[in-house]
């Protein structure tokens, strides 16, 4: 269950300290709405989430993702990271249309089954007005993820990784056709434990 106060836990969320920072960073933007459930009708809290397109090239090509993406040189910071990423992959200036809640704690990436040398910093927003979703040519497309069915346990399920010999069974949720596993549920995960889910 999502607590009624979601929002108002997340503004006062603040992550431990990070003491070990690997060689490359990134970042991502938890997009936080409240819209109303297709399947309930009720109004409750979701994340904009995006498929991301077919790489050869991306480790995390073909996955669902927030938007968010690494570093760049003339990123002021890793919030400047999120917000530029943002804005370039599914169209949304934060700056103007939402509210920063909080920064999670950063988690370390995986791709393709390999342990990287880079972090990936979540910053959750809310959405404070109405905006529209303009996916770019990294993303295929962009969904509104309901947070209250993925916390009830409503749409728990187990994605099956393989890599050559390797397979490994690992949680996930699944929701209008779509798995998010890896990297996005870890981070979802930690939404809300922030939240107190």
């Amino acid at each position: 269950m999502l607590p009624p106060d979601l929002f108002e836990r997340l503004l006062a969320f603040r992550p431990p300290p990070v003491t070990d920072v690997p060689t490359r960073r990134a970042a991502v933007a938890a997009v936080l709405a409240l819209r109303s459930d297709e399947r309930t009708h009720e109004t409750t809290p979701h994340v904009l989430l995006m498929k991301r397109v077919e790489h050869p090239r991306d480790p995390w090509s073909g996955h669902v993702s927030f938007p968010g993406g690494t570093m760049e040189p003339d990123d002021r910071d890793l919030l400047a990271t999120a917000l530029r990423e943002t804005r370039e992959e599914v169209g949304l200036d934060l700056s103007a249309d939402a509210r920063l809640l909080c920064p999670l704690t950063p988690v370390i990436a995986m791709g393709r089954g390999v342990v990287l040398d880079m972090d990936v910093s979540p910053f959750v927003f809310r959405l404070e007005r109405e905006s529209e979703i303009r996916p770019n040519d990294e993303a295929e497309h962009a969904f509104w993820f309901p947070l209250a069915r993925a916390a009830s346990g409503e749409l728990d399920g187990v994605h099956v990784w393989r890599r050559g010999a390797d397979r490994r069974e690992l949680p996930c949720w699944t929701f209008a056709g779509q798995t998010v596993w890896g990297l996005t549920y870890r981070m979802l995960r930690d939404l809300l434990g922030a939240a107190g889910a």
